[in-house]
């Protein structure tokens, strides 16, 4: 039993963040299971933390990311296969959206890579059990290469004031890290690698160390924010930016069962470059089309919100489904993502959604309503 009544069951295939004792002293109340490991959902309350988050700076234990670690002199060519991104662009120190995809088209999972040098890439996993399936790839690949689970364990710093924070920590050296590059330094002694990545759509970075070091990170980080406000953040807060910003995740809108072309993801995929796991089928699925894509809504629903699986409607056709719904906090208004069939998968069409067995109007969204041009999270640059 944690605090503030929080109830946790442990056994063995459940596994604790590093930072876990932590996010119980600061008083997280609830935990959401990630990766088979504990995932901090919020301390205060949703709205309180979305705020927060948009408005200052936050502290979120991310060290769910499970990190898929690649190595050896095939490494580079390993992973290149492994996911359908054009590798050979991305530089020693650059970080990639890299979505894996199955020999059928489907999304298995869909990391944020990491070079860190010329055959050693890091691989930031979504809620799925890709290290096994990047083992089995290395069973039959035929190369000399290592897939193994990094000692790595992230935390990130997002918001508007993030980089105040990380300035006070770790000085100018901040500064130098574009949006998607990253940073290998050291923190009084412990390695540290820092990428300006995360997944809140602000201004943000990871902030990846050994476990033996976890403590010290948490602690100084701490530190260094409390004269800017750092406070600890939960998972559940992000469903509303998600949302407002159109952002999918593994297991609800990025499947097996879809595709990149249906998730609108097809943009990642690199059909030019050489041999990748599901090259084929993406290009099938370029020359034919996909029946269904995802779509953002705004639903007139200010009492309840789009569950997943809730039917779209158009009269009385059912035409597709929701993922994902939720209160657009910033907007004030009811949001969900789902998947439409693909003619109808356009700007400003009128739907009904069934929401606990009555229909509310919707219309699909042209483009995000908060922050469109994502300019929060690349600015301001020095």
């Amino acid at each position: 039993m944690g605090e503030a009544g929080t109830f946790l069951y442990f056994r063995p295939w459940y596994r604790r963040s590093p930072y876990f004792e932590e996010t119980q002293k600061a008083g997280c109340r609830s935990y959401e299971l990630y990766n088979h490991m504990y995932l901090p959902g919020y301390y205060t309350s949703f709205e309180d933390e979305y705020w927060h988050l948009v408005e200052h700076v936050c502290l979120w234990d991310v060290a769910v990311e499970r990190c898929l670690e690649i190595t050896g002199p095939d490494a580079h060519r390993f992973t290149n296969l492994l996911t359908c991104r054009d590798l050979d662009r991305c530089a020693v120190g650059q970080a990639k959206y890299a979505p894996i995809i199955a020999p059928d088209g489907g999304i298995l999972n869909d990391p944020v890579l990491l070079r860190l040098g010329e055959n050693h890439y890091w691989l930031a996993l979504a809620d799925s059990d890709a290290l096994l399936y990047a083992k089995g790839v290395q069973a039959f690949a035929g190369l000399d290469v290592e897939v193994t689970e990094a000692d790595a364990w992230p935390v990130q710093v997002q918001g508007p004031k993030s980089r105040d924070v990380m300035r006070a920590l770790f000085g100018e050296r901040i500064d130098g890290i574009r949006y998607y590059w990253t940073l290998q330094t050291d923190l009084d002694g412990i390695p540290v690698v820092i990428s300006r990545t995360g997944w809140t759509g602000e201004l943000g970075y990871e902030i990846v160390v050994p476990a033996l070091h976890h403590r010290t990170l948490w602690f100084e980080l701490r530190e260094a924010g409390a004269g800017h406000g750092l406070r600890p953040i939960g998972d559940r807060a992000l469903d509303s930016l998600r949302l407002e910003k159109g952002y999918g995740i593994w297991s609800r809108e990025y499947r097996q069962d879809v595709t990149p072309g249906m998730a609108g993801l097809d943009r990642y995929v690199a059909f030019d470059k050489g041999p990748f796991i599901g090259r084929e089928a993406a290009l099938r699925e370029r020359e034919t089309g996909t029946d269904a894509r995802l779509v953002l809504l705004e639903v007139d629903a200010a009492d309840a919100d789009a569950s997943p699986d809730d039917g779209v409607w158009l009269g009385e056709r059912l035409v597709g489904s929701v993922t994902s719904g939720g209160f657009g906090h910033h907007v004030g208004k009811s949001l969900a993502l789902a998947y439409l069939e693909t003619g109808l998968a356009r700007p400003e069409q009128e739907l009904t959604v069934a929401i606990l067995g009555e229909e509310r109007r919707a219309r699909v969204l042209p483009e995000p309503p908060y922050d469109p041009s994502g300019s929060r999270l690349r600015e301001p640059d020095p």
